[in-house]
């Protein structure tokens, strides 16, 4: 896709700033990389794309169970991190820079798949469906994590969209990202493409202290929160709204000095073609 037609541009480029920090969430999303990449069945030679990779997490899982990977996402910050894990972890990844709107590979490049919290915010559901199954060979499995709209972590996304600044007038709006953990939503968008498909469920969990620690931690490394309170600083009651908003949800999924969120896991196979003789 050119960019200068890509009505999201601007959108993407404010999500591409909005992430840029994400890496000290880091040890919150790396257990969950692992369920992910066991639930996908990822193997040994399996070629991989890990869509919105962020730091690598499950770029690296896979690629340390032996597949071959490839890593891309919208962020240079995160990439960055991500190449730092892989050395560490001394595994052999290509992560690039790039949209889940127009993946740079060929049709059929992959035997997997996969996402974790990442694809879930491409603007245009239907695009970015479409990209990762073309990029995914007939049989393939494609399979991601997404935050359920029901519980913390999809409750919050929704509280800061609501208060998130309107767009310039005539700009698209986004699809909201916590309707990729409706299992009914994602058995539309997938359709007839997909066969075998199938749904778990796993908890991430935060180590914290109190719900406190975990406000003041989100107001500090949360780039969609840093960005609604920057945009309502001179709103003081409105900034004190939120804040008891967000408390209350962490203090409804915190338990034993941890947060717990719960997610859902998608995995499904691409139909191949018929040959009709």
């Amino acid at each position: 896709m050119n960019a200068n037609q890509d009505p999201f541009i601007q959108f993407k480029a404010m999500q591409r700033e909005t992430w840029a920090d994400f890496a000290v969430n880091e040890a919150f999303t790396t257990p969950p990389a692992a369920d992910l990449v066991l639930f996908a069945g990822v193997a040994p030679n399996e070629t991989v794309l890990d869509v919105g990779c962020g730091t690598g997490v499950v770029a690296v899982t896979a690629a340390r169970v032996g597949a071959k990977v490839k890593g891309l996402d919208l962020t240079p910050a995160l990439l960055e991190r991500a190449r730092q894990n892989a050395a560490v972890a001394r595994v052999d990844i290509e992560f690039r820079e790039g949209d889940v709107e127009s993946l740079p590979y060929a049709d059929g490049s992959f035997d997997v798949v996969l996402s974790q919290f990442g694809h879930m915010f491409g603007p245009r559901p239907e695009v970015t469906t479409a990209e990762m199954l073309r990029v995914l060979r007939p049989g393939g499995r494609i399979a991601f994590s997404t935050w359920p709209p029901e519980h913390g972590m999809g409750r919050l996304f929704a509280l800061l969209a609501k208060n998130m600044p309107p767009p310039p007038a005539g700009a698209p709006t986004p699809a909201p990202p916590v309707q990729w953990g409706d299992p009914n939503i994602v058995r539309t968008r997938l359709g007839d493409a997909v066969s075998d498909l199938r749904f778990d469920r796993g908890v991430a969990i935060a180590p914290t202290l109190s719900p406190l620690h975990t406000l003041l931690f989100l107001e500090t490394t949360f780039g969609p929160l840093m960005k609604v309170l920057a945009a309502i600083q001179s709103q003081p009651e409105r900034v004190a709204t939120i804040r008891a908003e967000i408390l209350g949800l962490v203090s409804q999924v915190f338990a034993g000095n941890a947060m717990r969120q719960p997610f859902l896991m998608t995995r499904a196979s691409k139909k191949t073609t018929e040959v009709i003789p």
